[in-house]
């Protein structure tokens, strides 16, 4: 259980495929503009990531190494289209909003580069945490992007029709928020303070691990 835990803590913080990686940003930059589209992202990130994993890891002593790379990309397609056709019958609108960026997925360097570099080479729970993780990572990383993005740039947040934060009148929203260097200099701030954290947590760890050696030495 600590194993499983801690492969889905990596992708949270110390292996962020955003913050860290830095893998998976255009369709960051690009939805982040609304919460409501950056959250949808996510949630078919973490559905297409997790069960494609999953599946990779299930069938990885069956796939010869030769097509690993078309296979991987046949699994991710297959759960790429069952996120296309359900949003775009239950959510319309942000299936309009997303468009490209969802098939688009199947391209996504995060999800490939997770199916190669830890599923084929790690039993299935494993690669669940990993997935879960990751997904969750870049997840929470977009969905903070939109809501600087939008709140401050738009005045407001609106989520499937509903407003559910708005700045008063008198404030005048700074459109640079909403365009791509407003996404650049907000994600460039986001980037700073994960590697702190890291950095800081890092350190401590570091710090409790060595402690801990001398107190059992001088034990």
């Amino acid at each position: 259980m600590r194993e499983w835990t801690g492969v889905f803590r990596r992708g949270l913080s110390l292996e962020n495929p955003l913050t860290m990686l830095m893998i998976g940003l255009c369709p960051t930059l690009a939805v982040s503009t609304k919460v409501e589209g950056a959250f949808f992202m996510g949630v078919a990130v973490i559905f297409v990531l997790t069960m494609s994993v999953v599946l990779v890891s299930s069938l990885r002593l069956y796939v010869p190494e030769q097509v690993r790379i078309p296979v991987f990309i046949v699994i991710v397609a297959s759960f790429v289209t069952i996120v296309d056709l359900s949003m775009k019958a239950f959510l319309p609108d942000v299936y309009i909003f997303l468009g490209v960026w969802i098939p688009l997925i199947v391209t996504n360097c995060i999800i490939l580069g997770r199916a190669e570099a830890f599923a084929y080479h790690n039993k299935v729970s494993l690669s669940a945490a990993d997935g879960l993780g990751m997904g969750a990572g870049f997840s929470i990383v977009i969905v903070t992007l939109g809501l600087i993005r939008e709140l401050f740039g738009s005045g407001e947040i609106v989520f499937l029709g509903a407003r559910l934060l708005s700045f008063p009148e008198w404030y005048r929203a700074p459109n640079v928020l909403l365009l791509f260097p407003g996404a650049f200099i907000v994600f460039g701030f986001m980037v700073a303070a994960a590697k702190w954290y890291n950095l800081r947590t890092g350190t401590r760890m570091v710090q409790t691990s060595a402690h801990c050696t001398i107190e059992e030495g001088g034990r």
